[in-house]
């Protein structure tokens, strides 16, 4: 395979609801975070094992409309998008700091949602071009 690729695929439940804000410019721009695990069986001690990764979600315009809209924390959801890495200056002690989040240019919720909050929608994808609900 020639060339690059920066792709990201995960399906985990939002860790809290997501925070919707705008730019200088009006942009939206929302920010949540989702909870990925994976377990397995330790091979010496024959006990099952988990570990949990928090990914943080960044999702613009349409597509952070859409999540501030339908999106709570615990719910089931597919985000497709690319990694980046952002850097500032801490204020107070002046150290660079460093944060990767996940860009989110696809999501689709897995699961339905809780009774009164979506109706009776099933599944919905959604990016940062068009919707399709199901």
């Amino acid at each position: 395979m020639a060339g690059n690729m920066n792709k990201v695929m995960l399906i985990g439940r939002l860790g809290r609801d997501p925070e919707m804000r705008f730019t200088p410019s009006g942009e939206p721009v929302a920010n949540f975070s989702i909870a990925t695990s994976r377990s397995w069986t330790d091979q010496a001690s024959n006990e099952r094992r988990e570990v949990t990764e928090w990914h943080n979600i960044v999702a613009w315009r349409r597509l952070a409309e859409t999540c501030n809209r339908f999106l709570r924390k615990g719910r089931l959801v597919y985000i497709e998008g690319r990694l980046e890495t952002r850097s500032w200056d801490d204020r107070e002690t002046g150290k660079k700091m460093y944060r990767t989040e996940v860009v989110a240019e696809d999501m689709q919720m897995l699961d339905t949602a809780p009774q009164g909050e979506d109706g009776d929608r099933k599944s919905t994808r959604l990016n940062s071009s068009h919707t399709d609900i199901s």
